[in-house]
């Protein structure tokens, strides 16, 4: 530090480095004559020591020149400043008029600029003045950020673990596969979006034929593989957007959106027919199961109404158990009333 900047007023230089570590003195020509330690660590591509102090600073406000007369004017009031050039730092401050002819002096902060301007030149509590709030402000900010970022992480947490808990809520904890509830609910918005004029579906009732006799011979452990493999064969055989539950202990129901011709019903049916009847093997023997299938569609109804196409399945399910089971039927007037006797 120019030692004539000390004497000038009246300070050691070494003490008002301490004192004032963002300052600056520019002389009576203008030449930027002394700088605080804080200054002289700013990473700049120049140093700014000996050089024209309008060069390397513009005056942003007050808006006026930056000359030493117009400055001179300015002491005692508080002024925006900003680097030339890059990292074009910004800076408030204000300025005092040394002894006549002796220039002045600045006492420059860093302003709402605090933190960016900490990571662009990596300053660090030492190059601040122990009575400058600026290391408690980025204490407070980094606490601040800290906290956020934890409660960020919390809600992340939280949201994950709420969507599990709901996802659990709705999944059959053997198969995977939707349960009885989660069906009941997207029953539902199917047949509101049938009614406000959107595509039909169908529903599918399946009973595991057999399945009894698996569970009493070979025991629950048998049982529990075998509705295992069956939920895994209903999801080759249907499309990833039907919707497959498990609703009771061997029951499943199925709801195809889109799909109400009979006929592509028809050719489904007989494909998981065929695939359920495949032997099932536990502990070296062949568990045999088979499937009854009723089906029912929302096309057969004015208005359709999710408990009664439930009932309807269910009746046509009947009527293909009465008929021998490892068949389908679809619903009609007459499955109903021979469900009915």
């Amino acid at each position: 530090m120019d030692t004539m900047v000390g004497g000038t007023i009246g300070i050691d230089p070494t003490a008002l480095g301490v004192l004032m570590p963002m300052h600056i003195v520019i002389s009576a020509e203008g030449e930027i004559a002394s700088v605080g330690t804080t200054i002289a660590r700013l990473r700049l591509g120049r140093p700014l020591l000996h050089s024209q102090f309008r060069e390397r600073f513009e005056l942003r406000k007050p808006h006026t020149s930056i000359s030493l007369g117009d400055l001179r004017r300015l002491t005692g009031q508080r002024l925006h400043l900003r680097l030339r050039e890059s990292p074009f730092t910004a800076f408030r401050g204000t300025c005092v008029e040394l002894a006549t002819g002796q220039g002045l002096l600045f006492n420059l902060s860093f302003g709402i600029g605090l933190a960016e301007a900490v990571r662009s030149h990596g300053l660090t509590a030492a190059d601040f003045a122990p009575t400058d709030l600026a290391i408690e402000f980025l204490y407070l900010k980094e606490a601040k950020a800290a906290v956020m970022s934890e409660i960020v992480a919390l809600n992340g947490r939280l949201r994950v673990a709420r969507q599990r808990a709901e996802a659990q809520a709705l999944t059959d904890p053997l198969t995977g596969l939707h349960n009885r509830r989660a069906l009941d609910m997207e029953l539902q918005r199917s047949v509101a979006g049938v009614l406000r004029g959107g595509p039909g579906f169908a529903l599918m009732q399946i009973d595991l034929d057999f399945f009894k006799v698996v569970n009493d011979t070979k025991g629950h452990a048998a049982g529990d593989h075998v509705l295992t493999v069956a939920a895994e064969r209903l999801r080759k055989v249907f499309r990833s957007q039907d919707f497959i539950a498990r609703v009771g202990g061997d029951e499943f129901v199925i709801l195809l959106p889109g799909l109400t011709e009979p006929a592509d019903l028809r050719r489904v049916a007989r494909r998981l027919i065929r695939n359920i009847e495949q032997p099932i093997e536990w502990q070296g023997e062949a568990c045999r199961i088979s499937g009854s299938i009723g089906i029912t569609m929302s096309s057969l109804y004015a208005s359709p109404d999710p408990d009664r196409m439930l009932s309807d399945a269910d009746a046509a399910l009947y009527e293909a158990k009465r008929s021998g089971r490892g068949c389908y039927r679809v619903h009609s007037e007459k499955t109903a009333a021979s469900a009915r006797t």
